[in-house]
């Protein structure tokens, strides 16, 4: 199913597709959210507050889905904040990155190795008729970009393995430690800033706030991945409306009736 929540807009104009990563083509590392909220409640819930385990919850939830789309690092040093308001020490956030990222290794390295291994097609961790639209757009001329706020080492391997790499060539950006280097804003804005497009040129795909974010902010269209991880058949509502809040103006569980997404993206 593909809603159009505004009719009329089209992305004949568009000569850059920037795609985020998680959730929006790979499915790797579908449950991240399971691993890092519980983790960040425990924190919290050491401080002993009086808070409930389920209050702290929705806190971690609300603040989690705010960044995503963002640098993992800038979820941490929410974490760090949260844990300063309650009267703690945090650690640098840094720590609590690594944390994170070792206990979703646990979560994801049985995918990775069977991709690695070749003991499954990449499809089983694409968002299904991912291919068909990198070529679909690659047939179009526009010049795709990939930039994910998971870490940039990561990412690129992951994104090899799934076979998505040659449509971005070398266009392709991720998280580092030093999160104040790297931004879907600040690419954005470099391309604006070298004459590479203009903003209303620019079709954004993503799963999170963010990248919907900048590409509207910066005057293009967007494509919301409403995406129910990780078999991505149905809307998932909580999605759907986050990303409709920041301004989404197509929404799409994933990209499996490409046909309907074409007419509606590239009306005749």
């Amino acid at each position: 199913m593909i809603e159009h929540l505004r009719p009329g807009t089209h992305a004949h104009s568009t000569r850059i597709a920037l795609f985020d990563f998680d959730g929006t083509l790979s499915v790797i590392r579908s449950g991240w959210v399971d691993v890092m909220i519980p983790l960040m409640v425990e924190h919290l819930v050491e401080l002993k507050t009086g808070e409930s385990e389920a209050d702290l919850t929705a806190i971690v939830r609300e603040f989690v889905s705010r960044l995503t789309g963002k640098q993992t690092m800038y979820q941490m040093i929410e974490l760090a904040d949260q844990i300063t308001k309650r009267g703690g020490t945090p650690k640098e956030p840094l720590f609590y990155k690594h944390q994170y990222l070792d206990a979703l290794w646990e979560r994801i390295k049985d995918r990775v190795e069977e991709l690695r291994e070749g003991h499954c097609s990449p499809e089983k961790y694409l968002v299904p008729g991912s291919i068909e639209l990198l070529e679909t757009l690659k047939e179009r001329g526009m010049k795709l970009y990939l930039a994910s706020g998971t870490d940039e080492i990561y990412m690129k391997e992951e994104a090899r393995l799934l076979g998505v790499t040659p449509y971005f060539e070398d266009r392709v950006y991720g998280a580092l430690d030093d999160y104040k280097a790297f931004s879907k804003a600040m690419l954005v804005e470099r391309i604006l800033s070298s004459a590479e497009a203009k903003g209303e040129e620019f079709l954004g795909f993503g799963d999170g706030y963010v990248e919907i974010e900048v590409v509207k902010k910066a005057g293009g269209v967007a494509v919301g991945v409403a995406s129910d991880e990780p078999d991505c058949a149905k809307i998932d509502e909580w999605k759907r409306s986050r990303l409709i809040e920041v301004g989404a103006d197509w929404i799409v569980p994933s990209y499996a009736d490409m046909p309907e997404l074409t007419a509606s993206l590239f009306p005749k």
